[in-house]
């Protein structure tokens, strides 16, 4: 069982523990122009998901530059997803002001449907828990980071490998 704290406070995350090696959970999630968006939108491709628990935050604004900076060199059959609880004209607002358009920014605000499938739905705060999941083509998960602390940084380094590797 994933053990997570926000702001140093243990936080109880509704959902199964995702692990390398599981099929990845399908989910529904919004677009930034209110259009579902699901994971087999993206089949066929790796997936990168960096999943925040607001872009407004100094650590998920840092987090979601840092991979679409990283998604122009990672090559066509690769996307990243960016999906956090925030709605989508706020999502749509952010990255329009800070310039971000390589990646694709998602909205689990409707209903946490991403939250649920991959555990990492913080119950107390009706938020997503700060996490990188790592899809390969076939749908398989091959990499995943549960932040411990939710205003830490996850291990960019580490997530990147993971999605250049599936390229070898």
């Amino acid at each position: 069982m994933v053990q997570v704290t926000f702001k140093n406070n243990p936080v109880t995350l509704v959902g199964p523990e995702i692990k390398v090696g599981d099929k990845a959970p399908e989910f529904t999630t919004l677009s930034t122009d209110m259009q579902e968006k699901h994971l087999s939108d993206f089949a066929g491709k790796k997936i990168l998901i960096s999943v925040v628990p607001s872009l407004d935050t100094g650590v998920c604004d840092a987090q979601t530059r840092r991979f679409n900076e990283e998604a122009t060199g990672l090559g066509e059959d690769v996307v990243v997803l960016t999906i956090s609880c925030d709605l989508p004209f706020a999502q749509k607002r952010w990255c329009g002001a800070n310039g971000i358009e390589n990646i694709y920014t998602l909205s689990d605000h409707r209903d946490l449907s991403f939250g649920d499938a991959y555990g990492v739905h913080m119950q107390e705060l009706r938020l997503l828990a700060r996490s990188i999941f790592v899809v390969d083509q076939d749908g398989k998960v091959a990499y995943v980071e549960y932040v411990p602390e939710g205003t830490d940084h996850p291990d960019y380094d580490h997530a990147i490998d993971a999605i250049k590797s599936l390229s070898k």
